[in-house]
């Protein structure tokens, strides 16, 4: 067992101080076994909740948040979902960082944020005390169920089309 309790962030660092792809942190799971999923990292809430983990079988990892209908409330399934991703402006572009300027396809957080709030983390323009960038993070996957929604309301668009 592995404690690490504190009060001033970061409580734990690992460093690569080799100029080639070492391996972290490796965890096993003697558990993953087939199709049986063992957990390797578990998000508890302040009350010890379980809100999330990363599971492993044999063959494949899962990155999981909560979903739970006992921990939900207001479902709805009739909303517009169309006009809201029609709002979204996938983009191409390169990292600064990356000096062969390789485009990916992605999106800018900030003009993620109207249309998808729950995707996106973290301030506009944001900085720290010595004018450092604090950067906006995207969790694409929040845009998921608006993209599944959007194709179920063309698709009933499309037959009621070809039913005329």
């Amino acid at each position: 067992l592995f404690n690490v309790i504190g009060q001033t962030a970061p409580l734990a660092v690992m460093f690569n101080t080799d100029n080639s792809d070492k391996v972290i942190l490796q965890m096993r799971h003697d558990f993953a076994r087939g199709s049986q999923n063992a957990t390797m990292i578990q998000f508890l809430n302040n009350d010890g909740d379980e809100k999330g983990s990363v599971k492993t079988t044999s063959t494949a990892t899962s990155f999981n948040t909560s979903s739970d209908y006992r921990l939900k409330e207001n479902v709805s399934y009739d909303w517009d979902a169309t006009s809201r991703l029609k709002q979204l402006k996938p983009c191409r572009f390169n990292w600064i960082s990356d000096e062969t300027n390789t485009l990916v396809d992605g999106f800018l957080a900030h003009e993620v944020s109207s249309s998808v709030p729950q995707a996106v983390s973290g301030e506009k323009d944001a900085v720290d005390k010595d004018g450092k960038i604090k950067p906006q993070g995207i969790d694409q996957s929040k845009i998921v169920p608006l993209m599944v929604k959007t194709i179920q309301e063309l698709e009933a668009r499309i037959a009621k089309l070809e039913a005329k």
